[in-house]
């Protein structure tokens, strides 16, 4: 998954509101906050947002297909616990999570 477009996406788009973030918050405590550091920190958000959501949600589905195969953080029954988890399920919940 690692070699998936959508990870690079995704972690380009985090760096730079990272970068924004927290030069906004370096230029405030300096009491010198340019204009444009103020205006991308309130409007990169528009863009940065949605595509970084768009790069996870494609990189847990690009995923989803190895996590099935492998059964990876999943726990059958029986057990010990008496506990049945569905790894692979569960990231397709925390997709549909994103809806709201």
């Amino acid at each position: 998954i690692q070699n998936e477009e959508s990870v690079v996406l995704f972690l380009v788009v985090w760096t730079v509101t990272e970068i924004t973030r927290y030069s906004f918050y370096t230029f405030n405590l300096l009491n010198h906050l340019p204009y444009f550091i103020k205006w991308a920190r309130y409007n990169f958000f528009i863009i940065l947002y949605p595509v970084g959501v768009a790069g996870e949600l494609l990189t847990i589905y690009a995923a989803l297909p190895y996590v099935k195969k492998t059964g990876m953080f999943s726990l059958r029954l029986p057990n010990k616990y008496n506990v049945s988890f569905d790894y692979y399920y569960f990231l397709i919940v925390i997709m549909f999570s994103y809806i709201p």
